[in-house]
Order: structure tokens, then sequence, then C-alpha cells
């Protein structure tokens, strides 16, 4: 008779409280519970009927990143599936997952990365025309505009101005509809009683927006000359897989909205974090300021990647076990929904000394093991846009930093708080900003301050 290993043990609160606590509280709740159980420990939430096993050693997430069998769990598939469309690459599985990674990711990485620097710091420098003087705001939905329009130019490639506002003002409501704090729990509810979810209600927007990129799509299909353009949907057209083929229009549609919600909210929230570290540990960045006025990135590349470990932006990455996971004393069966806990991985002492310091210099002296630092995921499901994240959160850095100084609005820090997958600064990271004497740079209400729209 096969004996069933027992999962690790975890919080013996109700699912209702445990999900309540994770809701409003993550990270405390993710503390507490590493406290008092370790590096593993079971969880249960509203809605699913198995508990959830979170993991934060890096041998155990390495065990769980590199085995080729698992699966997804079935909440990203029930919840993400009307958003993103049946043929996400993030919602794929096995060879046909690896099939349009491989398709996608040369998008993301070398010499393409490059031709993406020049539209990243124009959006800045637009959107920072707009700030206020003197005068607090929250920089987060700043910094959402910011990474909207580098999707509209660099991923979407629309340059007729009609139809990019017209696309514009859609995306912007479809973001908002699916970043709602209680969108997860809604769609879990919805799904448990079989009520109509929240996802139902912006079916009328996505249907807009399919509207707009199915006209993008048969533009790009009508240029000859459609290998010579720099944005992704372009290069998407043109790329074929192994035995020639390419992808419908369906599955464009589907993976350029897997790109927007990927990369829009995930790395406007992650400038914002490191922006409310930044201002608060004013050492750092003085330096950062200093080695980007000597043209050298390598400390700004620092900043990125402390800023990452210690605010992860999403907290969880999970997989269904397809096979029995072993790591050390650790032993889990197959059919188990796993997960690494990325701010417990990201914060372990025996990885990083001062865990919960903000020390860009230890990313100077050596580098985290592979699986010590997960803000993007790991193995064959790692971010495919973790390399265009990262520049694009150096380049509005540098950008804001070299045209005006920056100041926290208040005394304290900023507390995460939840917005759908996410983890945000709860009040937006406010900043008071200055233009940087010498530099000419100008901000709205120079010349007579006035309330910022994005307070």
């Amino acid at each position: 008779m096969e004996v069933v290993s027992p999962l690790p043990p975890g919080p013996s609160a109700a699912p209702a409280v445990q999900t309540l606590r994770w809701v409003l509280r993550p990270i405390a709740f993710l503390e507490a519970a590493r406290r008092e159980f370790g590096d593993a420990f079971s969880v249960r939430f509203t809605g699913f009927e198995s508990p959830m096993v979170m993991l934060s050693h890096p041998d155990a997430v390495r065990a769980l990143y590199t085995g080729r069998d698992h699966g997804l769990p079935p909440g990203r598939t029930f919840a993400l599936r009307p958003l993103l469309g049946e043929r996400s690459v993030l919602l794929l599985e096995g060879r046909e997952h690896l099939d349009r990674r491989r398709l996608m990711l040369p998008a993301f990485h070398g010499e393409r990365l490059r031709a993406y620097e020049a539209l990243v710091r124009e959006a800045t420098e637009r959107e920072i025309a707009t700030w206020p003087v003197g005068r607090p705001f929250a920089v987060h939905p700043g910094m959402q505009a910011i990474t909207l329009e580098v999707i509209l130019s660099a991923v979407f490639g629309v340059t007729d101005p009609a139809r990019r506002e017209r696309l514009r003002g859609l995306l912007i409501g479809l973001l908002d509809g699916t970043g709602r704090p209680g969108l997860q729990l809604g769609v879990l509810l919805a799904r448990r009683f079989g009520r109509e979810g929240p996802l139902a209600r912006i079916a009328a927007l996505r249907e807009g927006v399919d509207a707009v990129l199915a006209e993008e799509i048969a533009e790009r299909r009508a240029d000859r000359q459609v290998e010579r353009r720099e944005d992704i949907l372009s290069q998407l057209v043109a790329a074929r897989f192994e035995d020639g083929g390419a992808m419908d229009d369906g599955e464009l549609r589907d993976q350029l909205i897997t790109l927007l919600v990927a990369g829009h909210e995930t790395t406007a929230t992650a400038l914002a974090w490191t922006f409310d570290l930044l201002v608060r540990h004013p050492a750092v960045l003085r330096r950062l300021l200093d080695e980007l006025g000597a043209g050298d990135e390598r400390y700004a590349r620092a900043v990125v990647s402390e800023a990452l470990r210690l605010r992860p932006v999403v907290p969880l990455a999970g997989r269904r076990l397809g096979s029995e996971l072993r790591a050390g004393d650790l032993v889990l069966p197959a059919g188990t929904d796993v997960t690494p806990a990325i701010w417990l991985t990201n914060t372990r002492a025996e990885s990083y000394p001062e865990p919960y310091a903000f020390r860009p210099e230890r990313f100077l002296e050596q580098a985290p093991g592979t699986y010590a630092w997960i803000p993007f995921g790991g193995g064959s499901r790692r971010c495919l846009g973790a390399a265009f994240a990262e520049l694009e959160m150096r380049v509005v850095l540098a950008t804001v930093l070299e045209r005006l100084t920056v100041e926290a609005a208040g005394p304290r820090p900023e507390h995460a708080a939840r917005r759908n997958v996410t983890l945000a600064p709860q009040h937006g990271t406010r900043l008071v900003v200055r233009a940087r004497p010498g530099t000419g740079a100008r901000a709205a209400g120079a010349a007579q301050p006035a309330a910022c729209a994005h307070t």
C-alpha cells in the first residue's frame, strides 16, 4: 500500500481567516508563518479545495522550477483565461508553451532591447512634464502612464494617432478593471457559487481592445517589410515556428494582451517601490546619482535588483506537481499545489546578511544564487520580459533623477496593498519633486503650483 507523504504543517485558522489575512496583510501573514513553521508550510484559502504549500528554501524552489512535468494550478487558469485568451503563453503547457517561448524570447533580448531605450526615455520625459513642483503627489499612476505608453509603442507599435488614443482609453479601462484588490477573490467565489464573476463585466472592454488590435495585426499582415519594423507585434508576425508555421490572428491577440497584463502593472509597481526605497535611503540615492553622472550603469542595475528583492511585485508563482517533489527532508506528493513564497525566498537570512536592509552593494559584491532571487519566477516559466522590465526601470530612474530632485512626501515608508495579483505601495509612493538645478527641466506647476491629477 502506497504511503502518501503528509503536507507540511501550517496555520490552523479557518480558510476564510487565512484568506482575509492574506488579502489584508500578506507580508505579515507570510512572516508569521515562517517564524512558526520554517521554510515550508501549508495554507488554506477560500475557494480552493486543496491546501497550497508555500516554499522559500532555494533548494526546494530549484526542485519545483526545474521539474518539467509540473503544471499550472487551477486558480491561474480559470482566473486569467477569460482575460488573456486560450493561447496565452502564460496558460499553455508542455511543448506548446516551449514553442511559443522560443518564438517570443528573441524580441526581449540582445540588441533588440537597446532599440527600446529611446521610447522609454521619451515616454518618461512626457510624463514628468505633467508632474507638480513642490507639491506632494502619488508617483505610481505616473509610472503606470509611462509603462502603458511603452507598451503602446514598443509592444503594439501603434503609430496612427486616432487608433492609439482609442486603444489607450480602452486599455486604461481594462487595466483598472483587472487591477482591483478583490478581483481574484471575486473570481474564486463566483466560480464556487456558479455566478457571473467580475471578469464578465470587463468583457465589453476586452472586445473593444480586440477590435483595435485586429486592425494593427491586419496592417502588419499587409506590410511586405514587416520584419524591418522594431515593435514586438511586427516581430511576432514575422516569426516562424520550427515547422515553418506562424501565429494566427487570434493567438497574436492573446500574446499581446498577455504582454500588456504581465508587463504594465508589474513594472510600474516595481518603479513605485524603487522610488519609495530611494527617497528613504539618501546615501543610496546619492551614490546612484554619482554613478549615473559618471556614465556607469552597474550601480543602477544593483539598485533595481535590490529593489526587486526587497519589494517583489508578484508574491506567488505556483505549480501543481506532476510528480513527487524532493528537496532535503521535504517530500511532496504528485498533485500538490505548490508555490514559492517569493518575499520569503528573497529575504532569507542564510542568503542575505541583513535581509531587510536596502543594500544594493550586495549585488556588486556577490550575486545571489539563481533560486535565492526570484522576483521573475524561474525555470522554463521565468518571465519572458524580465530583461525588458529591468532595462525599462533603469531608463526611467535615470531620466527622472537627471531632471528632478525627489524626496518623500511623508515620514513613513509604504506598506504593501493588494492590486489583483500584485503587491503595490498602499498610497502610491507620495513624492515631492523639484527641477534639478542646471538641467532646464520643467514639470507641470513650475510657474504656478497646481493640484496633481494623479493624486
